[in-house]
């Protein structure tokens, strides 16, 4: 027994020194017949893909940006963190989606790419909380012509009834119950920022947010 352990450690030893880096196991021969989505649809997933992760760091600048200790406003950077984390959700959602349509079996590292976000830095929370509303806008349009394209792919001519009705029924009901309550978010903290100025958007803060 003792000798064949011995051996194996030796062959999984040779095998390594002669490959290290690069896995020999060979992809299963599975049967393509169940891979039905369209060329053109599974682009724009993985576009979308890209969208919600574009939005999860621009929402991670924001909290970042709250959280410093010269702004110190704790309910923003919470509420923006949150905002970060649910992007991130969706982005998982989409690839897992794919995956379950089998179809993510090519490189993954080129799925997402990580980009710095176009604002960094925002005057008032004010400002922050309308571009978030413009953010969520953006990807709801997104999220619409992804429904558009795979409702009606012109390159196979196909109806992707499925992923229709996934993006329709939980992406988009989200969108725009996350657009209104940001829109309440904005009148509201005007409002106050009216009334009691700088201190309103502390109220804003401690009170709404906090």
């Amino acid at each position: 027994m003792k000798l064949f352990i011995a051996s194996v450690l030796y062959l999984v030893a040779v095998t390594s020194a002669q490959n290290p880096n690069k896995c020999s196991l060979r992809s299963a021969d599975i049967p393509r017949d169940f891979l039905d989505m369209s060329i053109g649809c599974k682009k724009e997933v993985r576009r979308q893909i890209q969208e919600e992760i574009n939005a999860s760091m621009q929402y991670l600048a924001m909290g970042a940006h709250f959280s410093q200790s010269t702004i110190n406003l704790p309910g923003f950077a919470e509420f923006f963190f949150k905002a970060a984390a649910e992007e991130r959700e969706h982005a998982t959602k989409l690839i897992e989606y794919l995956l379950m349509r089998g179809q993510l079996t090519d490189d993954v590292s080129t799925l997402i790419e990580v980009k710095s976000p176009p604002t960094v830095s925002w005057e008032r929370g004010l400002d922050a909380l309308k571009q978030a509303l413009r953010t969520e806008a953006k990807v709801t349009k997104s999220i619409k012509q992804v429904i558009a394209s795979c409702e009606n792919d012109s390159h196979d001519h196909t109806n992707d009834y499925h992923l229709v009705d996934f993006l329709t029924g939980d992406f988009l009901q989200e969108q725009y119950s996350g657009q209104r309550d940001l829109a309440g978010k904005i009148s509201t903290l005007e409002g106050l920022v009216r009334q009691q100025g700088s201190f309103g958007e502390f109220l804003f803060d401690k009170t709404i947010l906090g």
